[in-house]
């Protein structure tokens, strides 16, 4: 079975799709996979802490599907010429992209580096305008052109002068008029005139009645109105066409802004998404490390009611690499080691966890061995089941692996399974890797207690009232109350001294003084921990977490120079330093059409500014404009009265 299936973040990424939009988002989703470069990590996590401060400050970011605009920009650059409903849809489109931009400005204020993705949106002011100026309502507007208005000034009045022509006939000739009305047949205005009287109108015969007493006939001196409406609404066609054509060459040359435009919504809503969810499971952002630890307060399953789940508070990692977890059923075990497991994957994800603090290790892979695992189809039983998972487990296991496993040695003999049991979390130990098991073994227990590296846990039980607790304690062993069960529904302690007697043997006695309250027994002894064989089996690692490399002292002032030639990425962008970095990490770059402000991780050394010009070069040449190096001249030579120096950032 699938691991994500298994402990359920498939249905987590259910829940997340439902806050994307677009299509490519919605497919990154469901092919989000754990993260193995600590850096990479780090960086997508920042994204959705980020997506969730503007999504929380300033409301749901304003975005756009854009479905089909992929299509349209292909159409565009075919050289085929767009409908006018498609030229409305760039138009919206670029109003959409308007909006993001806005919102990711605002976004500014608070500081953070998702806002300044809003340099990689491009609103195509002029695009925007010329579309809106001749496009509307899916149709090219009468004021699209001079000649395009006057053509359809044309047309009006020629329609008119032919319905007026029709009427004046209609009116003359009422007698011989089946209907009070002309009416259009065949894209021909025509007159309902009697069959009888045919002869008396002159004109062609365009369709009849059903019955054939009417026939529609276009008067001739009403068809030469037609003859000049077709002429005129050729011109017609012919101006919209050329208008279309040119507001197609518009967006076809700027293909590139629109792809950009589209990749960048995608992109973005995908990081929102994250922050959405976030809110809406009120989660934290957890911190990461590669020493083999986790730690969660008040953790919590994501899919559970939050005002009925309890508080989950766990801690592995250091000198306890095994949790052997004990309790009643229905008690919460196996939600336990689910809740660990998920938002340990949630966070390698680049998630937030549903905790109040979390300190979570990344894991080359995730291993799980939970429910009945029965395979009809295969002919393979619970047991058997089991036991394929559990070798499966044991061949793929390593150091950075974690482990999760359910009712550990259950489905068969129980001292044969307690034997298989032990030796299972023997092998898990040698590996280093970090597992969390239920059992209800006691012989289990008793090996955890006395061996290094591993402890005990437990589900809280109230033996009153019969109900679980579902707290989780670290370093004491549970059991499995059936005798309290029993008791408290009626069973004689003549049957429960049977029961007791049958399962321990010889150690009856010690376990009936253990059951005290149950037994009137008084000294209460323990156990001593069965031995079992243990085997060897084979191990392989999938994978290798990257450690993010420690960032080397640097002055980020001196990071760059003015003038050096630098590419700004993701899209590669050449552009020359005119604002060196600032103790905020942010620099100004002049790029062929406008100066921006671009984080300092976002831009590479492409050449250096010593490489290009020569030393002392004057770089307002560059920079400034001709009228402010000319005032900037005058105001070193004297003072200039009224004569005020702006520098533009």
């Amino acid at each position: 079975m699938n691991i994500e299936t298994m402990i359920e973040f498939d249905k987590v990424k259910n829940l997340w799709a439902e806050f994307a939009l677009t299509e490519s988002a919605k497919k990154k989703i469901a092919e989000t996979n754990v993260y193995m470069s600590q850096s990479e990590l780090e960086a997508r996590l920042r994204d959705t802490t980020e997506a969730r401060l503007l999504a929380e400050k300033l409301g749901n970011p304003p975005l756009v599907t854009l479905a089909g605009m992929q299509e349209i920009i292909t159409i565009a650059k075919r050289g085929d010429c767009l409908t006018a409903s498609q030229l409305e849809e760039v138009e919206k489109a670029l109003v959409a992209v308007k909006r993001l931009k806005e919102y990711l400005c605002r976004g500014k204020q608070f500081e953070i580096s998702l806002s300044y993705y809003e340099e990689n949106l491009e609103a195509l002011e002029e695009v925007r305008e010329m579309i809106l100026m001749q496009i509307r309502n899916g149709a090219v507007d009468d004021n699209a052109s001079k000649l395009l208005k006057n053509i359809r000034a044309d047309i009006e009045r020629a329609e008119n002068k032919m319905k007026e022509r029709a009427d004046s006939i209609l009116r003359a000739n009422k007698d011989c008029m089946s209907d009070s009305f002309s009416t259009y047949r065949n894209g021909h205005l025509c007159l309902p005139v009697k069959k009888e009287c045919k002869f008396r109108i002159s004109g062609s015969v365009m369709d009849k009645s059903s019955t054939g007493n009417t026939l529609f006939i276009e008067p001739t001196s009403v068809a030469k109105y037609y003859e000049e409406l077709g002429l005129l609404r050729m011109d017609e066609e012919d101006e919209v066409r050329r208008i279309l054509y040119e507001l197609t060459a518009l967006v076809a040359e700027q293909d590139a802004y629109m792809e950009q435009n589209i990749r960048m919504m995608e992109k973005l809503d995908f990081i929102f998404s994250k922050g959405r969810l976030s809110l809406e499971i009120q989660a934290v952002e957890p911190h990461i490390n590669t020493d083999r630890r986790i730690v969660m307060k008040d953790g919590r399953h994501p899919l559970m009611d939050r005002t009925v789940c309890v508080p989950l508070q766990f801690a592995i990692g250091g000198e306890v690499q095994g949790v052997v977890i004990t309790g009643p059923n229905t008690g919460g075990k196996t939600v336990a080691i689910k809740t660990v497991a998920l938002n340990a994957m949630m966070a390698q994800c680049g998630l937030h966890v549903t905790c109040r603090e979390a300190d979570i290790c990344m894991n080359t892979n995730y291993l799980c061995d939970i429910g009945d695992g029965q395979n009809l189809s295969e002919n393979l039983s619970t047991f058997s089941a089991h036991i394929v998972n559990v070798l499966n487990i044991l061949k793929q296991v390593s150091r950075d692996s974690l482990v999760i496993m359910d009712e550990l040695g259950s489905g068969t003999d129980p001292t044969e399974g307690m034997g298989i049991a032990i030796a299972i979390l023997e092998e898990l130990r040698k590996s280093g890797a970090l597992f969390l098991v239920t059992t209800h073994y006691p012989e289990v227990k008793h090996y955890a207690a006395q061996t290094k590296g591993l402890i005990n846990a437990r589900m809280t039980f109230d033996k009153e009232s019969l109900k679980p607790l579902y707290q989780l304690v670290i370093g004491e062993a549970g059991e499995s109350c059936a005798f309290y069960i029993a008791s408290r529904l009626g069973m004689p302690k003549s049957m429960l001294k049977t029961a007791v007697q049958a399962a321990y043997g010889a150690d009856a006695q010690e376990e009936m003084q253990e059951y005290g309250s149950l037994f009137d027994a008084s000294e209460l002894t323990n156990a001593n921990a069965d031995e079992a064989e243990r085997g060897v089996a084979g191990q392989t690692t999938v994978s290798k977490i990257k450690k993010k490399k420690q960032p080397k002292t640097q002055n980020l002032t001196e990071k760059f120079n003015l003038g050096d030639s630098v590419m700004i990425y993701p899209d590669k962008k050449i552009g020359i330093v005119c604002r060196k970095v600032n103790e905020k990490g942010v620099l100004q770059v002049q790029l062929q059409d406008k100066k921006i402000w671009i984080n300092h991780k976002r831009v590479k050394l492409h050449v250096a500014a010593s490489e290009l010009y020569p030393e002392d070069y004057d770089f307002s040449i560059i920079f400034d404009s001709v009228e402010t190096r000319k005032m900037r001249h005058q105001m070193e030579r004297k003072y200039v009265e009224g004569q005020e120096l702006i520098i533009e950032e």
